[in-house]
């Protein structure tokens, strides 16, 4: 959150305290698409330090956006849940996409390409109830992408 803040009586300005820091928004899309672990919502933020995390993670639980809980059965693992208040910025995040998608420039996104990234949000979303029992390797080439990015 800001240091300084806003400092006005406005319920967006409030709200941009808390939700406007760097990263913030993409680590709630993380939590909208279902990670509640550290771990898993660095696979999610790969450019963001843990420490950044740590305290982004901090400062949305004194904000009321999420609670931190320890797993029950597993001493000092720990998972991250957004409360009704998180609940309720789904839309918010998802219209952002939407924006996103409609009037960010494609070849700004294509430049920021992230194969590895886009291969977690897949291997979350996926339903694997097609395929055979057992491992399974599914291979994506990306032809298109510098050798450095392809694996």
């Amino acid at each position: 959150m800001t240091q300084a803040g806003y400092k006005q009586f406005c319920p967006l300005s409030m709200a941009a305290e808390v939700l406007c820091t760097r990263w913030t928004m993409v680590l709630l899309r993380e939590l909208v698409a279902g990670s509640t672990r550290f771990n898993d919502l660095r696979r999610g933020v790969p450019k963001m330090s843990p420490t950044l995390l740590s305290q982004r993670l901090k400062e949305l639980e004194l904000a009321g956006i999420v609670e931190r809980k320890e797993v029950r059965g597993e001493k000092g693992i720990f998972e991250y849940r957004m409360t009704e208040a998180g609940r309720d910025l789904r839309s918010v995040v998802e219209a952002m996409g939407f924006w996103g998608q409609k009037w960010v420039e494609s070849r700004l996104s294509l430049k920021n390409l992230d194969p590895s990234l886009l291969m977690w949000d897949m291997r979350r979303n996926l339903n694997a109830s097609p395929l055979p029992d057992g491992r399974t390797v599914i291979q994506f080439l990306y032809q298109e992408l510098p050798a450095s990015k392809r694996s």
